[in-house]
C-alpha cells in the first residue's frame, strides 16, 4: 500500500524515514490520511474517488480510508502491518511508516521504527493517555529513535481546551523522561477537522508552536554513523574457482564507521586478522574505501577461515564485546512467555545463535513503570531485563556505545517474539551447561560392573574419538570414522560409530539443517558419549568443521570420561590442539594406524599390536 510521489523530478532529494504510531482507535490513520491530502501527496484523483466509493456505499467518509487498502483494515478497522507510504513538502520527501496500533500488532511496529529516523505518536484528546501509548514510547527508546513528537488528536471532542492538552503534555513529558526520551514538540490537533496538521487552526489560537507539517519538517535527517568505530557483519563469504580466480569474498552491509584499502581487521568472536586487500562491489568498479550504509564485499591479503555471523571491526577501534553472556532489556510478543531451559534463536547483526533464558532480573509494568522482581518468566507484552546466554561467544556492541550492532530480535517457533537492546557482557559465572552437568552427575547412578571390570573383559578402555574435516559434507571425517571401526571391531574391541547426522532424526528437520540444530545435535552427541563411554565402548562420530567451542562443549558432556580429538584432511583449530592432526593426502589406511597407535599410547588399547 503505497502513494506515488508527484514531483518524480525531485526523485533525488532528501528523503527521511518517518514513523508513526499510536493506541488503536487514536485516530493515527486518520492523522496519516490528512497528511497526505494537505501536502498534495496523493495521486490525481485518489481522495475523490475514495470519497465516491463512500458515497455509493452510503458510508461517511473518513481521511483514515485513504490508507485503508488492506481487506482486512477495512473490515476490522485496525492497522494490521507497518505499511509505507509517501509524501512530500517544499522541503524534502518523506516515507512514512504507518506502524499498528492495536496491542496485538506491536511486533510489526518494532519492524518499522526499527527504521526510522523520528517518530509522531498520536494520543487521543479524550481518551487520554492509554498503556499502549506508553509501550510505544518505551519502544521508541529501545529502538533508538530520538526525535519523537507527540500529535494530541481529536481535540475538537474536548472543544479545544488547552488545559486538556496540557495535562497530557505534562503527563507524558514526565513519563518520556523516565525511559530516557525528551520530545521535541506537543501538538494539539484534529485529524477529522485538518486543524493543525497543515495549517492552523483559530479554535487553538492559544497554541504558539508549529503545525504538524512545520515540526516534521524541523526534523534533522540523520547521516549514516560514519564517525562511530567500523563494524561489519559478515553476511556470507563467496568463493570463486573459474578461471584461476581463488578470492574469497566477505560480503555484507557497513553498520558504521569507515574503512579502506590496506587497513588491518579483526574478525570477532574468532579474534584472526588481516588487512583489506580490496573493496568489491556489483557491476562497480573497485574502491578504495567505504563507509556505513554501504553493501559490499572485502577480499584480504591473508586467506583466513572465517564464518558467516562474525563481526568485522578495525584493529585501531575499540574493538566490540564477545561474551556468551548477556544483560538485556526486552519486549517479550511472543504467545508463549519467555521461560528458563527452553532454546530460542538469537538473530543479532549477522549472527544466528541458540540462545537461552538464564534470569529475569527485573519486569517493567509499563502502564506504571514500576519494577516486579518476583517473575520468574516473561508474558507476552511484558518488557523486562534479563540475562540470557548463548553456547559460543557472539560479538555485539552495548547499545550506549553503538546501537545499531546493540539491538537484537528472539525467535519462537519460527516467529518474532521478542526485542531487545544490549546493556552489558557478562562472564565469569557458571554457565546453564556447567549447572545441568553438577545436576547429571549428582543424579548419576553409578553401574555394578567397575571400568576395571570391563577392560579386563574388553581389553580396552573406554574412549570418545571425535574426528573431524573442513569439509562441507563430512566425508573425509566419515569415511575415516567408519574405516576406523570397522577395524576396532575385527580385532574384537567395542566399537561403535554414530554420525551426528542420526541424531537429526529427533529434531526438526529444518532446524537440523542451521546452527540452532546443530547446537542441539553436539548437546545431544555428548550426552550419549556419556552413555557409550561409561558402559566401556570405544565410541566414534565426525563432526564436520568441529570448532574448539563444539570440542569444549563434548569434553564437559562426556565427562568424567575423555575424549580424543583428531582433524583429518587438514582441518586446524584456532586456539585449540588437537590429539591427532592428519594431513589431507595420508590415505584411509595409514590414517587408521595413526589414531590406533596413539590409542596403544594412551594405553586405551592394552594389546594390539601392528
Amino acid at each position: 500500500m503505497s502513494t506515488q510521489i508527484s514531483d518524480q523530478t525531485a526523485i533525488d532529494q532528501e528523503r527521511l524515514t518517518l514513523v508513526v504510531a499510536g493506541h488503536v482507535d487514536h485516530g493515527k490513520s486518520t492523522v496519516i490520511g490528512r497528511l497526505l491530502a494537505d501536502t498534495g501527496s496523493l495521486p490525481e484523483g485518489k481522495l475523490e474517488r475514495v470519497k465516491a466509493t463512500c458515497a455509493r456505499n452510503a458510508k461517511p467518509f473518513e481521511y483514515a480510508f485513504l490508507l485503508d487498502a488492506l481487506k482486512d483494515e477495512q473490515s476490522q478497522g485496525i492497522t494490521i502491518d507497518a505499511a509505507r507510504c509517501f509524501f512530500h513538502t517544499a522541503k524534502r520527501h518523506y516515507i512514512l511508516i504507518d506502524a499498528p496500533g492495536h496491542i496485538e500488532f506491536l511486533k510489526n511496529m518494532i519492524t518499522g521504527a526499527a527504521r526510522a529516523e523520528a517518530a509522531l505518536l498520536v494520543i487521543d484528546a479524550h481518551e487520554g493517555i492509554q498503556e499502549n501509548s506508553k509501550r510505544h514510547g518505551y519502544m521508541m527508546s529501545m529502538l533508538g529513535v530520538r526525535q519523537l513528537a507527540v500529535v494530541v488528536n481529536k481535540m475538537d471532542l474536548v472543544d479545544y481546551d488547552q488545559s486538556v492538552f496540557e495535562q497530557i503534555e505534562r503527563d507524558f513529558t514526565e513519563f518520556l523522561g523516565r525511559i530516557g526520551i525528551e520530545p521535541v514538540a506537543f501538538v494539539p490537533v484534529s485529524g477529522r477537522n485538518g486543524a493543525n496538521i497543515a495549517v492552523r487552526d483559530d479554535a487553538t489560537a492559544w497554541y504558539e508552536g508549529p503545525t504538524v507539517v512545520e515540526q516534521i519538517d524541523l526534523f534533522e535527517k540523520l547521516g549514516p554513523p560514519v564517525d562511530l568505530p567500523f563494524r561489519f557483519p559478515v553476511q556470507d563469504i563467496y568463493k570463486f574457482t573459474e578461471q584461476d580466480d581463488d578470492r574469497r569474498i566477505v560480503a555484507g552491509t557497513v553498520s558504521t564507521g569507515r574503512i579502506a584499502v590496506g587497513d588491518t581487521v579483526t574478525f570477532h568472536p574468532s579474534g584472526k586478522s588481516s588487512t583489506v586487500s580490496s573493496i568489491e562491489q556489483f557491476s562497480a568498479p573497485e574502491a578504495q574505501q567505504a563507509e556505513a550504509g554501504e553493501a559490499l564485499g572485502f577480499t584480504l591479503d591473508t586467506q583466513i577461515y572465517i564464518q558467516r555471523g562474525e563481526l568485522m571491526a578495525r584493529a585501531d577501534d575499540p574493538p566490540p564485546s564477545v561474551s556468551t553472556r548477556f544483560r538485556a532489556n526486552l519486549f517479550w510478543m511472543g504467545g508463549a512467555p519467555l521461560i528458563r531451559g527452553k532454546s530460542y534463536k538469537l538473530k543479532i547483526n549477522a549472527t544466528r545463535s541458540p540462545v537461552r533464558l538464564v534470569k529475569v532480573l527485573n519486569v517493567l509494568d509499563a502502564s506504571e513503570l514500576t519494577s516486579i522482581t518476583t517473575k520468574d518468566q516473561v508474558d507476552r507484552h511484558d518488557v523486562a531485563e534479563c540475562v540470557f546466554e548463548c553456547p559460543k561467544p557472539v560479538a555485539f556492541d552495548l547499545v550506549n556505545d553503538i546501537e545499531r550492532t546493540g539491538r537484537f530480535v528472539i525467535v519462537d517457533n519460527y516467529e518474532i517474539a521478542g526485542a531487545g537492546i544490549v546493556l552489558e557482557a557478562l562472564g565469569g559465572e557458571e554457565s546453564m551447561l556447567q549447572e545441568h552437568l553438577r545436576e547429571r552427575e549428582t543424579r548419576w547412578e553409578q553401574s555394578a560392573i567397575t571400568q576395571g571390570e570391563r577392560i579386563g573383559v574388553y581389553r580396552h578402555d573406554a574412549k570418545f574419538v571425535v574426528l573431524t574435516d573442513r569439509n562441507d559434507s563430512g566425508d573425509v571425517a566419515r569415511e575415516l570414522a567408519k574405516k576406523l571401526e570397522k577395524t576396532l571391531f575385527r580385532r574384537n574391541f567395542k566399537a561403535y560409530y554414530l554420525g551426528v547426522n542420526n541424531l537429526a532424526a529427533g529434531l526438526d528437520a529444518d532446524l537440523a539443517l542451521e546452527e540452532f540444530g546443530r547446537g542441539r545435535q553436539v548437546r545431544r552427541l555428548g550426552e550419549l558419549a556419556r552413555i557409550f563411554t561409561d558402559s566401556g565402548l570405544i565410541f566414534i562420530t565426525s563432526v564436520s568443521e568441529l570448532d574448539e567451542y563444539d570440542v569444549r562443549t563434548l569434553e564437559l558432556l562426556n565427562k568424567p570420561n575423555e575424549i580424543l580429538v583428531v582433524a583429518a584432511g587438514g582441518h586446524s583449530f584456532d586456539r585449540y590442539t588437537p590429539d591427532l592432526s592428519i594431513p589431507a593426502e595420508t590415505d584411509l589406511d595409514s590414517a587408521v594406524r595413526q589414531i590406533t597407535e596413539l590409542l596403544r599410547k594412551k594405553e586405551v588399547i592394552l594389546e594390539y599390536h601392528i
